[in-house]
């Protein structure tokens, strides 16, 4: 399984640190989770922190969205140093639109969908992402407890996939730990998000190497 650590839970006071650690990880990506105190009730980082990540980091930059009207910024996503840009689905009226936008700045298109969001509402635009992101928390905080029904979430949206031909990956974000993570991957997760369970680990980089091997 691909391992995307989310950098919500890192040492602000020592974000360097943290990702040189992630360079060194078996991680695969690097997850950015982006908050406007309006989609969620929180506020986190912005442009300055994602370019000054982007500057040092050796893994690509999985940046996600949780703000509202995301489609006004895929040229600052872009030129901040992200390779994927993640958008959700419920603030997204003009979705296709949106992701070819996406693509057209050179970036890989994902969109996000809330645990509540049924999957069935990607049905038409599926075969144009390169990755979903599966919500198994509600957005906005660290360190919540992994809500189960995204494991039914994540077997319809892999049929989903293979019947339209997809080829996006399926990535789930919230309450990954040992048992879960094992438990997304056998219901066919290819990339987990984990924060507060990487950085609270008294060695993060075994933590991520144990999460790969799975």
């Amino acid at each position: 399984m691909l391992v995307s650590p989310s950098i919500l839970s890192a040492d602000f006071a020592n974000l360097g640190r943290d990702i040189e650690m992630l360079n060194r990880s078996e991680a695969s990506m690097i997850h950015v989770d982006v908050m406007d105190g309006v989609f969620v009730p929180n506020i986190s980082i912005g442009f300055p922190v994602i370019e000054a990540v982007a500057k040092i980091a050796r893994k690509p930059l999985d940046v996600h969205l949780m703000i509202v009207e995301p489609q006004k910024y895929v040229g600052q996503v872009r030129d901040a140093g992200a390779e994927w840009m993640n958008v959700h689905l419920e603030v997204s009226p003009h979705l296709d639109r949106t992701v070819q936008a996406i693509k057209q700045a050179g970036m890989k298109a994902a969109v996000t969908l809330n645990p509540a969001t049924p999957v069935a509402l990607l049905k038409d635009i599926v075969a144009e992402l390169d990755m979903v992101l599966l919500m198994s928390v509600n957005p906005g905080f660290g360190g919540q407890k992994f809500i189960g029904n995204v494991l039914n979430k994540i077997r319809e949206l892999k049929s989903l996939i293979t019947e339209t031909g997809s080829h996006a990956l399926i990535e789930v974000d919230g309450g990954i730990n040992a048992t879960t993570a094992v438990q997304v991957a056998e219901a066919g997760c290819d990339v987990a998000v984990a924060g507060s369970y990487v950085f609270g680990s008294p060695d993060p980089e075994a933590t991520i190497a144990s999460l790969a091997a799975i």
